[in-house]
């Protein structure tokens, strides 16, 4: 929770909401840090699933990137999360890299 805090208090970082009639069916967390875009917790309801949500998510995120001047978007996603040809058909592809972190303030 907060990392959607921070998100929504940053001047390069928000949330993407995506609403359905029964409520939030999906989010995306977009940031910007003057280089690139990056995309995290792309995330649907499972209910929602199959009905384009996340694709419409990464569009809106990538639109909102494109609007910052960002010319490429790094797209995270955890190691054992099983989305590789999901993001694949989208047209994102592993590019060999891999990030590390450090917390500096405590998790």
């Amino acid at each position: 929770m907060a990392d959607i805090h921070r998100a929504l208090d940053g001047r390069t970082s928000t949330v993407l909401v995506h609403r359905s009639g029964t409520g939030v069916a999906g989010t995306v967390m977009v940031g910007y840090d003057g280089h690139r875009g990056w995309v995290y917790y792309v995330a649907v309801r499972r209910a929602d699933r199959g009905r384009g949500i996340g694709r419409a998510l990464l569009t809106a995120a990538e639109d909102w990137l494109r609007e910052r001047g960002a010319v490429k978007v790094q797209l995270m996603v955890r190691h054992g999360n099983d989305v590789g040809a999901y993001y694949e058909q989208l047209g994102y592809a592993d590019v060999g890299a891999t990030t590390y972190g450090k917390w500096l303030t405590g998790p």
